[in-house]
């Protein structure tokens, strides 16, 4: 009798750990999302407003545009203040068909669930304004993308990239094609490592310019990049080149309350040729709070999986978008 109670009060225990587990988890989105807190700004300094308005909402729209400035402009008085680098989300479920099961296997680690939670958090200050003869701001930027297993029994967290960057941002309005006008130009420095030892260690240094050109309610960016060389007796991912390409091209488009938006890295080979391609779609429940669908299909997803061809979709919250 004895060994038969056993096994049944421990699967219950796991199954109230479990369930726990995700109210705990639950309750802390609805704590961050709606309590009252420090406001994280969005920087949409390179936006433009719509051209079209009735005469009589033309005052109002006016008083509005007076009253809610650039995030960025609010800076010059405030040494440090936070606003968006990239979008902030929550993904609380995706599913996975392919998980890298060969390198946590080769490392002696758990075998990842296909199920399990994915979100990013990012954000920049800036540290000095009109840097050089008077234009060119310095930014600090940090973000950190996490893969949770929160769906198995011991919910580890899988995989943490985190990337930290300097940069400088120059604000432009040149014409590009189309229609589309360039309206801001970086110059950075990014370090990105997953905090790992031993045979899950992957990190590497880039230097970058990226463009972001803007027409209305479209985005459209281009980020083109070179590896600083490492040692090759401690680089533990000397061929991320050949998954990761070069740089990438991303942009958004807002039709209304929704926002589609697309990340495309490709290494340009025409033999052993690999990509990534991301694939976004919000919906802005309110100004803060959006419903986003992701749909990620190729190589270097994470650090871990800059090799393995990743298909994953999942679906959650997201506080803002690039538009």
């Amino acid at each position: 009798m004895m060994k038969t109670i056993f096994p049944v009060r421990a699967a219950r225990t796991t199954g109230r750990t479990i369930a726990i587990r995700k109210i705990s988890l639950s309750l802390t989105l609805i704590l961050v999302l709606f309590c009252p807190g420090p406001t994280l700004a969005q920087d949409n300094s390179a936006s433009e407003q719509p051209a079209l308005q009735s005469p009589s909402a033309a005052p109002q729209a006016q008083q509005a545009t007076d009253t809610t400035s650039d995030p960025d402009d609010e800076t010059k008085e405030k040494k440090f203040f936070f606003t968006v680098h990239r979008p902030n989300y929550f993904l609380g479920f995706t599913y996975n068909d392919n998980p890298n099961e060969a390198t946590y296997a080769q490392a002696g680690r758990e075998i990842p669930n296909n199920y399990e939670a994915k979100f990013q958090l990012s954000f920049k200050i800036r540290l000095k304004q009109n840097l050089i003869y008077g234009k060119g701001d310095l930014y600090a930027a940090y973000t950190q993308a996490s893969w949770w297993q929160i769906y198995n029994t011991s919910a580890p967290f899988r995989e943490t990239n985190y990337e930290p960057e300097l940069f400088l941002r120059f604000n432009t309005d040149l014409p590009v094609l189309a229609g589309l006008r360039n309206k801001q130009v970086l110059i950075g420095f990014a370090h990105q490592s997953n905090g790992q030892g031993g045979d899950l260690s992957r990190s590497w240094n880039r230097v970058y310019l990226e463009f972001i050109a803007r027409k209305g309610n479209f985005m459209l960016a281009l980020k083109p990049w070179y590896r600083i060389p490492e040692n090759a007796g401690t680089d533990d991912n000397p061929d991320i080149d050949e998954y990761l390409g070069y740089g990438k091209l991303y942009g958004a488009y807002k039709l209304s309350n929704l926002v589609f938006s697309f990340t495309l890295h490709n290494n340009l080979h025409w033999n052993e040729n690999r990509s990534g391609l991301e694939l976004g779609l919000s919906y802005a429940l309110q100004s803060n709070l959006r419903l986003y669908v992701q749909y990620y299909n190729g190589y270097g997803e994470s650090l871990i999986d800059y090799n393995n061809f990743t298909n994953r979709i999942g679906a959650g919250i997201m506080i803002n978008d690039w538009l």
